[in-house]
């Protein structure tokens, strides 16, 4: 993990017969971050029978990752997102920042930081 990269995995729950939905919408999602400068990944990994998914981000550092947090994606297609899953939980590994902290724990997110001395 590059020092000044954000990972951010959420855990997701899909809803009974949302599965195609929820698919159709993460497309949109994916599509959207591409163009994010600084967005190094975005991947929707699911389970055996797609009823629970792991989504996995990464930003160059937290000024990309609150970039994608504050903007076109979160704002406009997240929300449609929201009614085809429950989130499960959502962790942040790496230093999101003052700014990014503040957006990621109102949303709940556990934040791990890196100790500089237990780290290569």
């Amino acid at each position: 993990m590059n020092k000044q990269e954000v990972h951010c995995i959420g855990n997701l729950t899909i809803h009974p017969g949302k599965l195609q939905e929820f698919t159709e919408i993460a497309r949109e999602i994916i599509a959207a971050t591409r163009k994010e400068p600084g967005s190094v990944g975005y991947d929707f990994l699911f389970n055996a029978d797609g009823s629970r998914c792991r989504v996995v981000e990464i930003y160059r550092d937290a000024d990309a990752m609150l970039a994608h947090m504050t903007g076109p994606v979160m704002r406009d297609i997240v929300p449609k997102l929201m009614g085809t899953m429950d989130i499960g939980g959502f962790e942040v590994y790496g230093d999101p920042g003052p700014k990014g902290t503040d957006v990621l724990t109102a949303l709940g997110a556990t934040i791990f930081e890196r100790k500089q001395e237990l780290s290569l």
